[in-house]
């Protein structure tokens, strides 16, 4: 500060200049309206301001507004649009946060069916560590269709209707998380293209049922659709709900990438008379999703579970959604498979970078482990105890992009879900307001009038665009590549750069596990693939989710 405004200062604080003016002003405009009868509204204004700042002097609650009256405010206001002033004015096209201004251009445009095409080459760094590329063939094939499928529960299980699923579907987001209308646009969508529609833990409202589309049922630890008035599973109501010819396939949620370990509480305002008869549960009273299951409390009780679903659904697909945790919880559940005998049909593994709802910070940022470890171990678990051929895997986290299904099926996958992706078709801007009911596109809210705003028809076209534009170019990159099917592509195709002058395949950078290698391992014929295992597996059991020893024994 000036010494000449330091000196005024002490005797009149320089930040309480803007009050000083209004009260100026105030003076000013009330002596023209009594003198000249001009300026009342002036008069009114200013006089407004200069008790703002009276309050601001006196209130407690911020500090910055007791220091700088008026003026102040300024700082809450810029806050409140931070976000966009970030997104429109200041973030590149490539910024990740989460999702980059190119990413959401790519599906608003394929959405709306319009050129999908760059001009004058890349925007992102080929030089930089991390760029990933698929290798392309001197040889291209040429394939007849874009409608990839894959057949789920065809692995001698019990299931008796298997599922002919696309591989790429709408992943778990609940009505109640998402509007009416999102919710119908999302199931027409999936209905006119011939994909399915996970229902995620809200269970199934009525608009999913408006068009008919193919549903995932998923179920939670709230059991909702199928629930006593305790909270706990009702089979009666399962097998209902289950039997209907609209679910395809059942999925126990043990835990989700934006909270893994984390219940939730849907407030008993929010709980209205639609999603009250979804879930089963009272109009107007909180509604709790658990942090854990009743339904069982080990490995060998969940496999059992999963066992008793398949049953009444009448041999539909069963299986489970997980983000990885502990890695002697998920060996547990393989231990249970083996013990047994009882596997899921599928396994959908949801990342830790996942999630369209709102989550505590700690949750987001910090617990969970990403797309890529989880969906590695998982696979190569199920690789290496001979189970990889009788459970598909699916997988869910910032997937949007046919590179994006390529390099998740080099990992490992059979299929992915696409949850902000269809989000983005439904005219998502990424405000990231999501939780508080004031969606500015009518996509997450339940507020009626916001909700208008998302006119289903259109929308349900552009979801169907998103899905047939995506596999559409997913099929040119299979064609590029020389393969003649997605499920063709493997860790040898894609090529990660890890460092200034070196890169290396993914074959080569990842952990791979070989048919068989785990059980070579367990009967002490071979070294374990890697320290996961040789770490974990032991403190591992199937009759508990608990380690069999401290923690720090390993």
């Amino acid at each position: 500060m000036h010494a000449w405004l330091h000196r005024i200062d002490q005797y009149f604080p320089v930040r309480y200049i803007v009050w000083l003016l209004c009260a100026i002003g105030l003076g000013l405009s009330t002596f023209a309206w009594v003198a000249f009868q001009v300026g009342g509204g002036l008069a009114v204004m200013f006089l407004f301001l200069v008790l703002l700042g009276f309050r601001d002097t006196r209130q407690s609650r911020h500090s910055v507004l007791r220091n700088y009256p008026i003026i102040g405010h300024m700082r809450f206001l810029l806050e409140f649009v931070r976000i966009e002033i970030r997104q429109y004015f200041i973030e590149s096209d490539t910024e990740v946060t989460p999702f980059s201004r190119m990413q959401r251009s790519l599906v608003y445009q394929r959405a709306k069916g319009e050129p999908d095409k760059r001009p004058f080459g890349t925007q992102l760094n080929v030089q930089e560590t991390g760029y990933e590329w698929i290798n392309h063939s001197m040889a291209p094939t040429t394939l007849p269709t874009h409608d990839f499928r894959v057949t789920i529960g065809a692995g001698g299980t019990s299931c008796t209707q298997p599922y002919e699923a696309s591989i790429f579907n709408i992943s778990a987001m609940s009505f109640g998380a998402l509007s009416a209308n999102a919710i119908l646009a999302l199931n027409g969508g999936a209905r006119r293209g011939g994909f399915a529609h996970d229902t995620g833990e809200g269970s199934i409202s009525q608009h999913h049922r408006v068009h008919g589309g193919d549903l995932i049922w998923e179920i939670g630890s709230g059991y909702f659709g199928c629930r006593n008035d305790d909270g706990t599973f009702n089979a009666e109501k399962f097998e209902a709900n289950a039997r209907d010819p609209q679910v395809r396939m059942i999925e126990l949620k043990l835990s989700q990438g934006a909270k893994p370990g984390h219940g939730g509480v849907l407030p008993g305002p929010k709980v209205t008379p639609e999603i009250a008869a979804a879930r089963g549960v009272p109009v107007g009273e909180d509604c709790v999703s658990p942090a854990s299951h009743s339904a069982f409390s080990t490995p060998v009780e969940m496999m059992q579970f999963i066992e008793t679903l398949r049953r009444l659904s009448g041999g539909k697909p069963t299986g489970f959604k997980l983000c990885i945790g502990h890695p002697w919880e998920w060996f547990g559940i393989c231990k249970a498979m083996l013990e047994t005998g009882i596997v899921p049909d599928f396994i959908v593994v949801d990342g830790a970078e996942g999630g369209t709802g709102a989550a505590p910070l700690e949750f987001t940022d910090h617990v969970g482990a990403p797309l890529q470890e989880g969906l590695l171990l998982v696979h190569n678990s199920l690789t290496g105890l001979n189970l990889r051929h009788r459970v598909r895997i699916g997988c869910a986290g910032k997937v949007v992009g046919a590179f994006d299904i390529a390099r998740m099926m080099a990992l490992g996958a059979d299929w992915c879900n696409s949850a902000r992706g269809f989000m983005f078709a439904l005219g998502c801007i990424q405000a990231q307001a999501c939780h508080t009911g004031s969606c500015p596109t009518g996509v997450t809210t339940q507020d009626p009038v916001r909700q208008k705003a998302l006119v289903v028809p259109v929308k349900m076209d552009r979801v169907y665009n998103f899905h047939q534009q995506t596999l559409h170019a997913l099929k040119e990159l299979v064609q590029a590549a020389g393969l003649d099917h997605p499920n063709r592509i493997t860790a040898s195709h894609i090529v990660r750069r890890t460092s200034g002058s070196d890169v290396r395949l993914l074959t080569n950078l990842l952990p791979l596990v070989k048919p068989g290698e785990l059980l070579e391992a367990i009967a002490g014929r071979a070294d374990w693939p890697h320290n996961v295992f040789r770490l974990y597996w032991a403190m591992s059991r199937a009759d508990s989710f608990a380690p069999t020893a401290p923690l720090h024994a390993a």
